[in-house]
């Protein structure tokens, strides 16, 4: 899977909005975890240009890295942007999620 591909979708995610590893897995033709695995393979300078911070779980709520920490400074990204989390700790993704980009055959 062409990574550049993926991070140029990624920012197309407006700030105060997410989407979820499986949605930009469909839209680009591959797995949620190979997004998963794309995301983690961002060096730092990539980092700053990618919004990394707005992809979720199929449930609205941060992944746990395998790799350990990063869940802290996501969060803290995303409350920046105005994301609110529900009582049990997701996000709504009804009201912050990203409807996808305008033409979502032009990414495959």
């Amino acid at each position: 899977m062409d990574h550049t591909r993926l991070y140029k979708l990624i920012a197309e995610i407006p700030a105060g909005q997410v989407a979820t590893y499986g949605q930009l897995a469909k839209i680009v033709g591959c797995g949620p975890r190979q997004v998963g695995q794309a995301l983690g393979a961002l060096d730092g300078k990539t980092a700053k240009k990618v919004p990394w911070h707005r992809v979720v779980n199929s449930q609205g709520k941060i992944s746990v890295r395998s790799e350990g920490g990063g869940e802290t400074l996501q969060s803290d990204l995303l409350r920046k942007e105005g994301i609110i989390w529900r009582a049990s700790g997701r996000i709504d993704l009804n009201t912050y999620g990203w409807a996808g980009p305008f033409d979502p055959d032009g990414w495959r």
